[in-house]
C-alpha cells in the first residue's frame, strides 16, 4: 500500500460503457471487491494504491483514514465526465470494530472499477502517474462450482453466551452502563479455491435490499447504513430492536406489532438513535429523524428502524463521519466507552472487522458506508491458532478458515434465552449462504 505521508500521484479515467447485467461476474473469484444493492453498485479489480493500519502501536504512522484519503485524492488527476455515485477515484474500505483489535483496517484503490447506477454503466482505470496506461483484460469470468462451508460453535458457545448476557444485565442494573451489544461466534472452513463470488451472489439474491459487500475477505449483507454522504446531503439508517418473522401472514403481522410496542426494544432503539443524532449534530444542519421508528421487513426478521438526514455543515468527508459515528450504540452500546470496555471483558474473541465500518469513498469525500453485519471473515482463524487474517492462500489441498459473528442489544430487561434466539435469527443469512 502507498504511504499516506507521500501518496503516489494517480491518474484516473472514467468512461461510459454498455450496460453491465452482472457486475459481480467481473470481480476476482478468490478475492472479490464489491459493493452491490439491487444490481447497482461497483466492483474492483486489482489494487494500485490505498491505506492500511494494523494493530494499535504496531506502526509509528497515526494518520487517520480520512486524512490519508485526502492526501491521495489531492495528488490524483481525475477525468470523470459522468459524475455518478462510484465514478472517478474510488476506494473500498473496511475497518476494525475496536482500535485494540489485532485486525487490519484498509482502504483499497483498485486498478479497475466497473460500475452501474440507474441504467448506466462505466469503467474506471486508475494508474500511477508516469506509468504507461495498462489495458488489463476486463471481462466477466464464469462462476466456479458451488461449494459449502463446515461450521461449528466458536469460542463463545450458546451456554457461554447466555452467561455473558446475565453478566451484562447485572452490570447494567448496577449502573455501569445503559446498553451493551454482545456477540457470539461460529467458526469453520471452506474449500481452498472456492469461488467466493458464490457467497456474495447468494447474499445479494436472498437479501436484495441490503448492502452486499466483499472487501479484503470480509463478505456480508448489511441492512444498516452507518452513513451516506452525497453532494452535501448526509443520511443514515439506524436499526436496533429485532424479532423473527412469523411463520404465516397472521403471525407475521403479530410479530411486527409486538416489536412496535416492545418496551425493551423501543428503549434499545432510542439509545441507538440518540447516539447517531448527538454525533452528527456538530457536522450537519437541518438534522431530521423520524419521530417514531418504523418496522423494517427483511426475509428472516423485523427490525425497528429510524432514518436520519441533514445537510453537511462543514467540510467533513464520509470518512470523517464514519470515524465520528463508529461504534454506534446499535453495535456497541451506551455510553460508548463503558460498553466497549464490557465487550472486551465478556467476549472471549477479537471481533476484528465484524460490526466495523465497510463501504466506499470517492475523491470528493462522498461515499456509502454500512456496518459490517450478517457477514463472514474469510481467512480468520480461532484465537488459539493465532491471527491469520491475511492468510487466504493456504497450501493446495488445505482449507480456508472462516468466522462469523452475530450479536444482540442487551438492556436491563433482557432475557438470556431471548437474546440467544435473536443471534440465531441474525446468523441465518450468512449461515444459509455459506451452506
Amino acid at each position: 500500500m502507498t504511504s499516506p505521508h507521500r501518496p503516489a500521484a494517480l491518474v484516473v479515467e472514467t468512461r461510459e460503457i454498455d450496460l453491465v447485467d452482472d457486475l459481480l461476474a467481473y470481480a476476482s473469484p478468490d478475492d472479490p471487491l464489491a459493493w452491490l444493492r439491487r444490481g447497482d453498485g461497483i466492483v474492483g479489480i486489482g489494487a494500485v494504491s490505498g491505506y492500511e493500519r494494523g494493530p494499535r502501536g504496531s506502526s509509528a504512522d497515526d494518520t487517520s483514514p480520512a486524512d490519508a484519503w485526502r492526501r491521495i485524492a489531492e495528488a490524483s488527476e481525475v477525468d470523470d465526465p459522468l459524475r455518478l455515485p462510484g465514478t472517478g477515484l474510488v476506494a473500498f474500505g473496511t475497518f476494525v470494530f475496536d482500535e485494540r483489535s489485532a485486525g487490519t483496517s484498509r482502504l483499497i484503490v483498485p486498478q479497475v472499477v466497473v460500475g452501474r447506477h440507474h441504467g448506466r454503466s462505466w469503467i474506471t482505470r486508475i494508474r500511477t502517474a508516469g506509468e504507461a496506461l495498462a489495458e488489463p483484460t476486463v471481462k466477466p469470468t464464469p462462476y466456479g462450482p458451488y461449494w459449502s462451508a463446515t461450521l461449528g460453535p466458536g469460542t463463545l458457545d450458546p451456554a457461554g453466551y447466555q452467561a455473558a448476557v446475565r453478566q451484562a444485565v447485572d452490570a447494567i442494573r448496577a449502573g455501569e452502563l445503559e446498553k451493551v451489544v454482545l456477540a457470539r461466534d461460529l467458526v469453520g472452513t471452506i474449500p481452498v479455491g472456492a469461488d467466493l463470488r458464490r457467497l456474495v451472489r447468494a447474499l445479494s439474491d436472498d437479501y436484495p435490499d441490503t448492502w452486499t459487500f466483499a472487501v479484503d475477505g470480509l463478505i456480508g449483507a448489511s441492512p444498516e447504513t452507518l452513513v451516506t454522504a452525497s453532494r452535501g446531503v448526509v443520511t443514515a439508517r439506524v436499526l436496533a430492536g429485532t424479532i423473527p418473522r412469523g411463520t404465516d401472514a397472521h403471525r407475521d403481522t403479530e410479530a411486527s406489532a409486538s416489536l412496535s410496542h416492545s418496551v425493551k426494544d423501543l428503549e434499545e432503539h432510542r439509545y441507538a438513535v440518540q447516539s447517531v443524532l448527538d454525533t452528527l449534530r456538530p457536522h450537519v444542519r437541518h438534522l431530521q429523524a423520524d419521530p417514531e421508528p418504523f418496522t423494517l421487513k427483511l426475509p428472516n426478521l423485523w427490525h425497528l428502524a429510524t432514518d436520519v438526514a441533514g445537510d453537511l455543515a462543514d467540510h467533513a468527508s464520509a470518512l470523517d463521519l464514519v470515524a465520528a459515528l463508529h461504534p454506534t450504540a446499535a453495535v456497541a452500546g451506551t455510553p460508548r466507552d463503558a460498553a466497549t470496555d464490557l465487550i472486551r471483558r465478556l467476549e472471549p474473541f477479537d471481533r476484528r472487522r465484524y460490526a466495523g465500518p465497510v463501504g466506499w469513498v470517492d475523491g470528493d469525500g462522498n461515499g456509502e458506508w454500512a456496518i459490517a453485519l450478517r457477514c463472514a471473515q474469510v481467512g480468520t482463524l480461532r484465537p488459539e491458532r493465532g491471527p491469520a487474517e491475511e492468510d487466504r492462500n493456504p497450501a493446495a489441498g488445505d482449507t480456508v478458515a472462516v468466522v462469523a459473528h452475530a450479536g444482540a442489544g442487551i438492556v436491563a430487561q433482557s432475557n438470556p434465552e431471548a437474546e440467544l434466539l435473536e443471534t440465531r435469527v441474525k446468523f441465518r443469512p450468512i449461515v444459509d449462504a455459506l451452506a
